[in-house]
């Protein structure tokens, strides 16, 4: 089966520091790689600043001028929220903001997390350094991804095959189906996979999506503009478990917007 892909809900720009281009050469990558619906999702996590306020963060909170058709390519505003504890907890939750980039104090205190992710229209949950979870039970861990898709804002769940940390697909499977969040297969992941760890784990998942009916987002993860709607590594595995195509939201412009309203639009 050949596989088309018409969306890319996982790309990074320069605000994440170690990727290499900006909001409009990525757009411009879409428009000539026949991409319909670009995701721009730059890290939301502590590897970004040594300090967490609120004024390091502002790139998240005037998004809203970006338009939304832009030069033939829709763009959703996202982030990549780093999980960070066993709790399920993402980044910035635990971080008081009592005042406003210039200094205004806020009528009631208020998160980081709250704060950046309130226009967002989506939030992709990773596990980025997992040392937290070493030694952890497969209950908590399941429970943390489990917690992580409970967020409102979450829409998927990232890289889980490239995170290191095991935990029961079956379970956080059935809770992705039940709230119609997504899973991700992570083109990255694939593609820096010298020794196929991640590929045996990525098509494990993958195969129980299909096998369940959970619906899957397939990302290039892309940190310079060349390499967003490259999926080629993710479609041959997807290819090598004849992955159902109805299972892919982000086959098409449509779809996505569907999914994405299915999954957050009552949140």
């Amino acid at each position: 089966m050949s596989y088309r892909i018409a969306c890319d809900i996982h790309t990074h720009t320069l605000f994440s520091r170690h990727a290499y281009s900006t909001i409009a050469e990525n757009v411009a990558a879409c428009r000539a790689a026949g991409v319909e619906l670009l995701g721009s999702t730059d890290h939301f996590s502590s590897m970004l600043f040594p300090e967490q306020h609120v004024r390091n963060f502002q790139y998240f909170m005037n998004q809203g001028i970006w338009p939304r058709e832009w030069d033939g390519v829709y763009v959703l505003r996202g982030a990549e929220a780093d999980i960070v504890s066993l709790d399920g907890a993402l980044f910035g939750q635990d971080v008081r903001c009592p005042e406003s980039i210039v200094g205004k104090p806020y009528a009631t205190e208020r998160t980081l997390f709250d704060i950046v992710t309130a226009n967002l229209d989506y939030l992709i949950a990773s596990v980025h350094n997992g040392d937290f979870t070493k030694g952890a039970p497969i209950a908590r861990t399941t429970g943390m991804y489990v917690k992580a898709l409970e967020e409102p804002k979450v829409l998927v769940l990232g890289h889980t095959g490239r995170s290191g940390v095991p935990f029961d697909i079956d379970e956080v499977l059935t809770v992705a189906k039940e709230r119609h969040k997504l899973i991700e297969i992570n083109e990255h992941s694939l593609e820096m996979d010298e020794r196929g760890w991640f590929h045996s784990v990525c098509s494990r998942i993958a195969c129980r999506c299909a096998e369940m009916g959970v619906g899957i987002v397939v990302s290039s993860d892309a940190h310079v503009a060349p390499a967003i709607g490259s999926f080629n590594c993710a479609k041959r595995m997807l290819e090598e478990i004849d992955f159902p195509e109805e299972l892919i939201m982000n086959r098409d412009r449509a779809t996505m917007l569907q999914a994405l309203d299915a999954a957050l639009g009552s949140e």
